[in-house]
């Protein structure tokens, strides 16, 4: 059998991995889709791509969605799954803790394979300046009104066992969360299709303007709206994006039940986002439903190549064991990488391209993309349908002084 987008079945399984019952894809109707012309075009099906085409659809608007591989894969597959507010600028506040709430919002909506778990986030301090910056943290949070809860050493070692001792405390943010994100594109695709919506599994866009998209199998697209939501090929579909890639490596363990109960992430791991100009490492853990552990985080600025890059991946390793020694006994059963997105000011691009009318992006979301998918999904409708937005959109626009270091176009 084959799907009516022209990916393979075998066995009644689709290849793009949104699943199929009876030899029969999710992903389109029983019948071949001729359409040409939409409302919107997506460029791309990871997490942020995916959760436009649902919000979109939503809206009443009609919407077709291509992707070179399947529903989240690219950066979406090589994430951690956080979601979690977080505080280094106001803008970056306003996004990560509004989709935080519309994360909330949806979980009960999610499949379980999506494995949303409201696990809090658990930031260690090392030591005195540490410790002293959780309690600005939690000033602020408490300022904005989030839950935010200081622990002092015997708080943290209640909370994580399994972190060594001497550590001079921790700030628990007790609403943040982790999810599958390749799971919940999949199951956003799947509900878009289901309302309407075309979605073509291995086939890229590899050109959009004057209303038109243009498709790697030949054919072609007309909307008004086009959206470059394609992660790290964003800058190449629409050349001139400020975007540059950052690399980093993920282990994943064999499963270990209770040895880990929240996100734990150092609080020097703020330095290493900040740091775009070099290699870093910070100490990064997130549980799985499974048992599993996930284990980051590294940033490599200005590399490309996804191979997994030795003396980085030990150095992440070894900072990760001297957070948490027992990390050693656990069998690490995967390792791999993945490209982030970065801007140069580390907000993401929200919103229509200031000089090809019709071109809308979303993207360079760098380690962000799965918090704030949703939220960039309701900026995007609340634009294309006349909406007020529920946060100022100002400070995400392609647009803004912050990015606009040359000039933007497509020529």
């Amino acid at each position: 059998m084959r799907c009516f987008y022209g990916v393979g079945v075998v066995d009644s399984w689709c290849f793009h991995g949104v699943g199929t019952v009876e030899s029969r894809c999710f992903c389109g109707p029983a019948v071949p889709v001729v359409r040409a012309n939409f409302d919107v075009v997506i460029a791309g099906a990871g997490i942020v791509g995916a959760a436009c085409a649902l919000e979109l659809t939503r809206a009443g608007l009609s919407v077709a969605i291509a992707d070179p591989a399947f529903p989240g894969a690219g950066a979406t597959a090589a994430g951690m799954g956080h979601v979690v507010v977080m505080q280094d600028s106001e803008p970056q506040f306003r996004l990560t803790s509004w989709s935080r709430q519309l994360w909330q919002a949806l979980a009960p909506e999610l499949p379980a394979e999506a494995e949303y778990s409201p696990c809090g986030t658990l930031w260690v301090a090392a030591d005195e300046e540490e410790l002293a910056a959780a309690h600005r943290l939690r000033d602020d949070a408490a300022a904005r009104g989030l839950s935010a809860e200081l622990l002092d050493p015997a708080g943290l070692a209640e909370a994580e066992p399994q972190l060594r001792p001497g550590l001079s405390g921790g700030l628990l943010i007790p609403q943040d969360a982790v999810v599958y994100a390749p799971a919940v594109a999949r199951w956003m695709i799947r509900s878009a299709v289901a309302q309407g919506a075309v979605f073509r599994p291995g086939v890229a866009v590899e050109s959009m303007r004057d209303g038109r998209a243009k498709l790697s199998d030949w054919t072609a697209w007309s909307a008004g709206a086009l959206i470059n939501a394609a992660g790290m090929a964003a800058a190449r579909l629409t050349r001139g994006l400020p975007i540059q890639p950052r690399k980093g490596h993920l282990v994943i363990t064999d499963r270990a039940p209770g040895f880990l109960r929240h996100q734990v992430v150092e609080l020097g791991y703020t330095k290493s986002v900040q740091a775009l100009a070099s290699d870093s490492v910070a100490f990064n853990l997130s549980p799985r439903p499974t048992g599993q552990v996930l284990i980051g985080s590294s940033r490599q600025s200005g590399v490309d190549t996804e191979a997994v890059d030795r003396p980085i991946l030990e150095a992440m390793l070894r900072r990760a064991f001297s957070f948490m020694p027992a990390l050693r006994e656990l069998s690490a059963i995967r390792c791999w990488t993945g490209l982030r997105a970065a801007t140069p000011d580390k907000l993401p691009l929200i919103g229509p391209h200031p000089e090809l009318a019709g071109v809308w992006i979303a993207a360079g979301h760098e380690g962000l993309g799965i918090t704030t998918a949703l939220g960039t999904a309701r900026l995007l409708a609340a634009h294309l349908t006349g909406r007020v937005p529920e946060i100022p959109a100002e400070p995400y626009l392609p647009a803004r002084r912050a990015v606009m270091g040359g000039e933007l176009n497509d020529e």
